[in-house]
């Protein structure tokens, strides 16, 4: 099961004019899992918005930051967190 809080940043964020992707972790039991979401920032008269839909001129731009997500996934640690060692007692014989 993955544990994610909803108040964490995302851990990366690649941007290419108004469209970006976020990176979120998750631990897990098997190690990180990680997720992207797409959005595409506008103007609202004086208020900037987030939108997740996007127009042809956006999806060569969705995929190439796409593309650098997954590089940028690939190169993160997969190794599940160990839990905490417990002290070895010395006299303890593996047998």
């Amino acid at each position: 099961m993955a544990k994610q809080s909803k108040n964490n940043p995302p851990v990366q964020k690649i941007r290419h004019g108004a469209v970006s992707a976020s990176i979120w972790r998750a631990e897990t039991d098997k190690g990180p899992m990680f997720n992207v979401t797409f959005q595409r920032a506008y103007r609202d008269g004086d208020t900037w918005k987030n939108s997740s839909t996007f127009g042809q001129r956006d999806l060569l731009v969705v995929s190439l930051i796409s593309a650098r997500a997954f590089e940028w996934i690939a190169t993160q640690p997969r190794k599940a967190k160990q839990p905490a060692a417990s002290p070895k007692n010395p006299d303890d014989v593996p047998y």
